[in-house]
């Protein structure tokens, strides 16, 4: 029975049993990573408040500006009442990388206009003109927010169609009828 004495009188003094921790010994190594997750979080949501685009909303805010100097610019051509005929305005062709992590894909596509007779040919063909640069603007932005499954199938090419046909509407036409019947396409390629 003296061995067991030995043993203990032997024992390094160092080690201890380990000791009961209290409620918040147990809590704080959670809570500092936690509270440096949600920090992030935050920093990133306002920087991408701050930076990011707002999708659909800033389309159609684009054509209502600020700046007086576009205010004064003429709203549009006369428009009278719907006669059944259109016709047609041809957009030029727009490259856009499409929204695709990882994977560098884009789109080229090449729209016609239908408009109402509403809006007479001659007055609205330099009235489309002057407003084509705005027009490629709001193309470039609503396809780059486009992924591959987004733009693939009949379905989708519809609700692109209607959606472009709306976008394009509330920015030339703000607060009028729309005049813009429907949007074709004439060249719709992914690469």
């Amino acid at each position: 029975m003296a061995e067991p004495e030995n043993i203990e009188k032997n024992k390094d003094p160092e080690w201890e049993a380990p000791k009961a921790r209290g409620p918040l010994a147990r809590v704080l190594p959670w809570l500092v990573p936690t509270l440096v997750v949600i920090f992030f979080a935050a920093g990133g949501f306002l920087v991408g408040r701050s930076f990011g685009t707002r999708g659909q909303a800033q389309n159609a805010a684009g054509a209502e500006s600020d700046n007086p100097a576009e205010a004064a610019l003429p709203k549009g051509p006369d428009l009278k009442a719907e006669t059944g005929q259109s016709w047609y305005y041809d957009l030029d062709p727009v490259v856009v990388n499409l929204n695709d992590p990882g994977v560098t894909r884009y789109v080229r596509i090449s729209l016609t206009l239908e408009v109402s007779s509403a809006m007479d040919e001659k007055e609205g063909k330099p009235f489309l003109d002057q407003k084509k640069p705005l027009m490629k603007h709001w193309l470039t932005l609503f396809l780059s927010n486009q992924t591959i499954e987004d733009s693939r199938g009949e379905k989708n090419l519809m609700r692109m169609q209607t959606q472009i046909s709306g976008t394009l509407n509330n920015g030339l036409f703000p607060g009028g009828k729309p005049r813009i019947k429907n949007v074709l396409f004439k060249e719709f390629a992914i690469q």
